[in-house]
């Protein structure tokens, strides 16, 4: 008896699970993916695909779901469910849409504010497949330079200078030249990347499994038998290199991708995940960073959804029986309500907890708990500089360059951040400064004669936090005196590097914590939300972790839902999209992927 009980609950179980992995039509196909068409180089042609303003009367009836933010995790879900068929509506804060995806254009100078290079996107790859998919085969790359980054460590005489190559096996076995003592070290942590790199779906699959069972098979220890993946994301990243090796330059390279969180605090997977994501080569979006929502909004308009901007969200509506049913939006002076079935945040998990839920709701033991898993992380310092030459008279190319002054970068992050507002600006330990006209084919045409560079560096929160209440290009000469001392220190460092820039510098803009407040509403000013520390990556808070939350009907999208970053942003709304859809999109990917693969052989096949 209880042995036909058992089969009967396990034949519905298994017949649940395929309705649940099959049952359902994809959202994807390879025939929605169309070659590329001509670009668009006609800024008001592209100002109504990027920045078309919120009124009552655009908003369309019948909404399956609200996206809160247009950032590159809100609209990947919003194209995912829109070629299955759903309405949805994104609203956007900021004048125009992308997030850190947007590009701005002052006195001829065009800059990315949070694109500086991608990864993983070889023919084939899932990465890949995925971007072609949500803008139908629209966005083209340009794979830049096989000499991708430049890490120069220590100042003076004492300066070292290290390269970083792409390519299958040219990536380690240029390193094994650089550093020949240190053999071992390197291919032990190459072995650390290629499982990060294989195995990190298994951590994927914590959050679109039950929570109950992804718990039990962390704590049963069945997890661990899979893969070694859930040992080495909660492994802390120094200490681990510190059984490699006790050469300090190999340890920056192994860590150098910095995102505001010293080694000693974050996970060794990251680490190597970062690394690994260069691997086959590192690739910019031709025509810049606002290609991606440009050719992404189309994809939501086809089934009657609109990205609108200036669209500031407010609140959102929480029924009697905790169920979310819409937001409030900010249109002047009065709010205006948008009811949905499903509402998406993209807007960071603090901003949608600590500010957008009611009062009455935020207080709640689940949704503290929730909160509690994660931290606020360090804001991001850009400075944004503008020159009258092109690439050749500046000698600058699509390679980044990121500066050390030592190469103890735990030490020198946990003193850096543990100065006075006043000391900081002139003990700036390391920076990254990329050329994003150096990167994009099309910026000789569209900006003849110009370049740009950006430099970012972290910064803490608090060091501007006094001028939180001000405005916009009104906080006063002190706010205005302060951050330039920052940026002065950057540019004045850049040069040592590129002593061509001086001269020819013509515009200059600074980007706080502030700024990035205001334009990306980025909680405290960190571009890569939540921190990446190494609790954050212990399996069990990566299986809680997910994109429903404990208010029915609200998921959340973006970095906050895995990692950081275009392709964490992008996994993120991919992983929401199945949430919401109840479906496992990924699955449909791969088996896209597969298809290409076997195209791909049949072609190379013929050619022989």
């Amino acid at each position: 008896m209880w042995l036909l009980i058992f089969l009967a609950l396990f034949v519905l179980w298994a017949c649940g699970m395929y309705w649940y992995v099959f049952g359902k039509q994809s959202p994807f196909s390879l025939e929605s993916v169309r070659p590329p068409g001509p670009m668009e180089f006609d800024q008001k042609k592209r100002d109504k695909v990027l920045k078309q303003g919120f009124t009552v009367d655009k908003v369309p009836q019948n909404l399956d779901a609200i996206v809160i933010g247009s950032g590159l995790g809100g609209l990947s879900v919003a194209a995912t469910m829109s070629k299955a068929g759903k309405k949805v509506l994104v609203l956007e804060q900021h004048d125009q849409a992308g997030g850190c995806c947007h590009t701005y254009i002052d006195k001829g100078f065009e800059f990315d504010v949070g694109l500086h290079y991608i990864g993983q996107l070889h023919e084939t790859s899932l990465l890949r497949v995925a971007f072609d998919q949500i803008t139908e085969g629209q966005l083209e790359f340009v794979k830049l330079n096989q000499h991708f980054d430049t890490l120069h460590i220590g100042e003076g005489d004492e300066k070292r200078m290290y390269t970083v190559l792409s390519g299958k096996t040219e990536m380690e076995a240029h390193l094994k030249k650089q550093f020949p003592d240190d053999i071992a070290a390197i291919e032990t942590f190459f072995k650390i990347m290629k499982v990060a790199a294989k195995h990190t779906y298994y951590l994927a699959v914590l959050k679109m499994i039950p929570q109950w069972l992804a718990l039990f098979l962390l704590k049963s220890g069945i997890a661990k038998l899979f893969s070694s993946i859930f040992a080495l994301s909660g492994t802390q990243a120094t200490e681990m290199v510190n059984t490699f090796t006790t050469n300090k330059d190999l340890h920056i390279i192994f860590g150098y991708l910095f995102y505001g969180v010293p080694p000693k605090d974050s996970s060794i997977m990251i680490n190597a995940l970062l690394l690994h994501h260069y691997k086959r080569g590192a690739y910019y979006p031709k025509g810049g960073a606002s290609e991606i929502p440009f050719h992404i909004i189309p994809v939501i308009q086809r089934s009657g959804g609109k990205v609108l901007v200036r669209a500031p969200v407010t609140q959102i509506l929480v029924n009697k029986d905790g169920a979310a049913y819409g937001v409030k939006v900010r249109k002047g002076q009065n709010e205006v309500e948008i009811h949905a079935p499903v509402v998406i945040s993209n807007c960071g998990l603090f901003t949608t907890f600590q500010k957008l839920l009611p009062p009455e709701i935020r207080i709640k033991p689940d949704v503290q708990e929730r909160l509690n898993l994660l931290k606020h992380a360090r804001g991001s310092f850009l400075v944004f500089s503008g020159f009258d030459a092109t690439k050749e008279e500046l000698d600058i190319c699509s390679t980044n360059m990121w500066l050390f002054k030592n190469n103890d970068m735990d030490g020198s992050m946990e003193e850096f951040f543990a100065l006075s507002k006043d000391d900081a600006p002139d003990n700036i330990p390391m920076m990254f400064i990329t050329f994003p006209s150096a990167k994009d084919p099309t910026s000789k045409i569209r900006h003849p004669g110009k370049s740009c560079m950006t430099i970012l560096a972290m910064v803490k929160y608090e060091w501007f936090e006094e001028w939180t209440d001000t405005s916009a290009r009104k906080r006063g000469d002190d706010y205005m005196n302060y951050k330039m001392r920052f940026a002065n220190n950057l540019f004045d460092w850049a040069c040592i590097h590129f002593p061509k820039l001086r001269e020819k510098l013509v515009f200059q803009e600074v980007a706080t914590p502030l700024t990035n407040m205001h334009y990306l509403g980025a909680q405290r000013g960190a571009m890569y939300s939540a921190e990446h520390n190494l609790d954050r990556f212990r399996p069990e808070t990566v299986a809680r972790s997910r994109c429903s939350t404990p208010v029915k009907n609200l998921f959340i999208s973006g970095q906050d839902v895995f990692s950081c970053g275009i392709a964490g942003a992008l996994h993120g709304g991919l992983l929401c999209a199945s949430a919401v859809l109840e479906k496992i999109i990924y699955i449909d990917l791969l088996y896209i992927k597969k298809k290409l693969k076997r195209q791909k052989a049949r072609q190379a096949k013929k050619l022989e």
